[in-house]
């Protein structure tokens, strides 16, 4: 497949480095990936690229038919999305971690804009004017009122919509009325800075649906406190809403998709005891059937009008795309079989969706983009996901099913080391965040570099996991640290009875939940691991639940098993407690600027085990959030963790 690669090749030649003589260099896949996000101008012409060297991004932008990329220097900057505003302007999404002046609560991850003028070539940043200022077209109050405020963060992603024909931006902004922060629709013309207020939602409005032409069409609000969901569509010719749907919904609530197949009802995805319905509510507040549609994960909307004309999902090991026109589906079946049994991913098409980029993730060459002209008959590779790692450096990976200590049906991925016979081999159980999500058969950065050095890597989609049907989310309510822990454990005594790997040579690592997981073994499934590796993970759940708001706390506690916060349940299921049992090292890896599990959580994990003598490492990585978004501490984090696995656990 590479050696098509035809359209991003000057980026791909300062990308690559030189092949190792026998596996990538652990930065090949701890630094980030050569590519990240590819996007088609609307009318095909042009590529937008997010690439980095390992440490620093770039954005490429580029003729579709070949040239000399434009290339805009990003640095360290998180770049989490970037998007097409007409054919000659790109808007780009960052993130950074923060605790704005004035404003009551914690730190978190916020986004911010830019425009990317190609014209002239300069960046411009979204709601860098004060909204107080700002004209407003809505009937909350008069043209030239003055709010309290406003913040120059969005709230959500940017929304372009075609008003008058002409592709206009929608930003997602807070604004404060009488202290309290509301979800704000602004119009947004980045050349001339022009920013119009299209909406305000409510004290408890959390989503906005704009229509195909930018007007708001319909929003949603939910009571924390109280656990009402509403539906509120427009009525049509007035500037007030109709409820239309309420439920009670205190944990698992409804939410908005987007517009429904004709492009005026809104989709609704609403909780069921098998998983989430997806139904239809037209304008006159009618919601339809269920739709007949199985396994979905995602929509998929026509990116001119909007409107829904598929869904996709990953059924087993098989990404699936299932569109409502039987000629959409006739051309992505020819899309999927010009890559001769490939997972292919929808990445990015054209208004008209004749030209479209997809993610193939190959098992001979590993992961990368594609362009395919429907129009044309033909593709063309586009460049790696990783540049520097070669077809030779990538371990295999295979499925695996088996069953835990009480009958109940798991299933994994083994990745096994290049150039070993499959005996006997030393371990690593990789343990997935969430815990409601799932591993993956694709590749995996983590797991390939780990099997790079010699050990087989263990991946286990463990009770609780998502994708394997409602039954399976719940029934690993009230597991965490039994017997979602021991679904691990039963994987390596099952790699063991096959002799593929040997029981006296297991280590377990994994990131956030996975995290707590590693802990976990180390101390209340003790017996399995030699040592033992936790990346922003969780020692103490008490501190966790108290210091989240209240519809998490809901969350967590019917995973976590317990009924109020003072329970009991949470200190025999926390790591901390059980510093006393820890035979095992242990490394702790955690991110200062971590919003999602506090760095405190490994911090007193560490001062715990050095006071009752208990071997451990502890590395904290300043400017790291809880996904590893930058380079050089994603890098270093993969140093660290096999640094201390190959001293612990070595290979040979």
């Amino acid at each position: 497949m590479r050696s098509i690669r035809i359209l991003l090749a000057a980026a791909a030649l300062a990308l690559a480095g030189p092949s190792a003589v026998h596996a990538a260099p652990l930065s090949a896949y701890g630094g980030l990936p050569s590519i990240d996000e590819i996007r088609l101008s609307p009318d095909g012409s042009t590529l937008a690229v997010i690439a980095s060297d390992g440490v620093k991004r770039s954005l490429l932008v580029r003729p579709t038919a070949g040239g000399a990329p434009k290339v805009f220097a990003v640095g360290e900057a998180k770049v989490r999305r970037i998007d097409w505003l007409g054919t000659d302007q790109l808007i780009i999404t960052t993130s950074q971690t923060g605790k704005p002046i004035d404003l009551l609560g914690p730190r978190r991850e916020w986004l911010m804009g830019f425009s990317l003028d190609l014209k002239d070539d300069k960046v411009r940043p979204l709601l860098a004017k004060s909204l107080a200022k700002t004209t407003t077209g809505t009937h909350f109050r008069d043209a030239g009122s003055d709010l309290i405020g406003a913040m120059n963060t969005m709230a959500g992603p940017p929304l372009v919509r075609l008003v008058d024909g002409k592709p206009t931006l929608f930003l997602q902004a807070i604004a404060f009325k009488d202290t309290q922060g509301l979800l704000t629709i602004v119009q947004s013309n980045p050349r001339n800075g022009a920013q119009k207020i299209v909406e305000f939602g409510g004290n408890d409005t959390d989503e906005i649906l704009l229509g195909a032409d930018g007007a708001p069409v319909a929003r949603s609000d939910y009571d924390g406190k109280s656990g009402r969901w509403s539906l509120k569509l427009r009525r049509p010719g007035s500037g007030s809403w109709a409820e239309v749907r309420s439920v009670a919904a205190k944990i698992d609530r409804p939410y908005m998709v987007g517009l429904g197949r004709d492009g005026q009802s809104v989709l609704l995805a609403e909780p069921d005891a098998s998983g989430y319905l997806l139904r239809e509510v037209g304008p006159d507040g009618a919601a339809s059937d269920p739709l007949d549609v199985r396994d979905a994960d995602g929509a998929i909307f026509d990116p001119e009008t909007h409107r829904l004309i598929g869904v996709q999902a990953l059924v087993g090991d098989e990404r699936r795309y299932t569109f409502f026109d039987p000629r959409d589906q006739k051309a992505w079946n020819a899309v999927q079989a010009a890559f001769k049994g490939d997972p292919v991913r929808l990445e990015s098409w054209t208004q008209d969706r004749q030209k479209i980029v997809v993610a193939v993730d190959s098992a001979r060459d590993g992961p990368g983009y594609a362009l395919v002209d429907l129009g044309a008959r033909k593709g063309a590779w586009l460049a790696a996901r990783y540049e520097k790692i070669l077809p030779e450096d990538i371990a295999k990976v295979q499925a695996l099913r088996f069953k835990a200590s009480d009958g109940l049906q798991l299933t994994g991925y083994l990745t096994l080391p290049n150039g070993q016979p499959a005996r006997n081999l030393p371990l690593v159980v990789l343990a997935h965040g969430g815990p409601e999500a799932r591993d993956t058969p694709g590749f995996d950065w983590w797991s390939q570099a780990i099997a790079s050095r010699g050990y087989a890597v263990l991946r286990v989609n463990f009770r609780g996991s998502d994708g394997f049907g409602r039954g399976f989310v719940e029934a690993g309510y009230g597991q965490w640290g039994r017997k979602m822990q021991t679904d691990l454990s039963d994987g390596v005594r099952h790699l063991a009875a096959q002799g593929l790997v040997d029981p006296k040579r297991v280590c377990i690592a994994g990131a956030s939940y996975g995290g707590y997981a590693a802990l976990a073994g180390a101390t209340l499934d003790p017996g399995v691991y030699r040592c033992a590796a936790s990346v922003a993970g969780l020692s103490d759940l008490r501190r966790l639940v108290e210091d989240e708001g209240r519809v998490s706390q809901r969350y967590w506690k019917r995973f976590m098993g317990v009924q109020k916060l003072g329970d009991p349940a949470l200190a025999e299921i926390s790591p901390l407690t059980h510093v006393g049992r820890v035979s095992i090292p242990i490394l702790l890896v955690h991110g200062r600027d971590d919003t999602v599990v506090p760095l405190e959580q490994s911090r007193i994990m560490a001062e715990a085990l050095q006071k009752a003598g208990k071997p451990v490492e502890y590395v904290v990585q300043d400017g790291e959030d809880h996904w590893l978004s930058r380079g050089e501490t994603r890098l270093q984090m993969l140093t660290a963790t096999m640094a201390f696995i190959e001293k612990h656990n070595p290979p040979n």
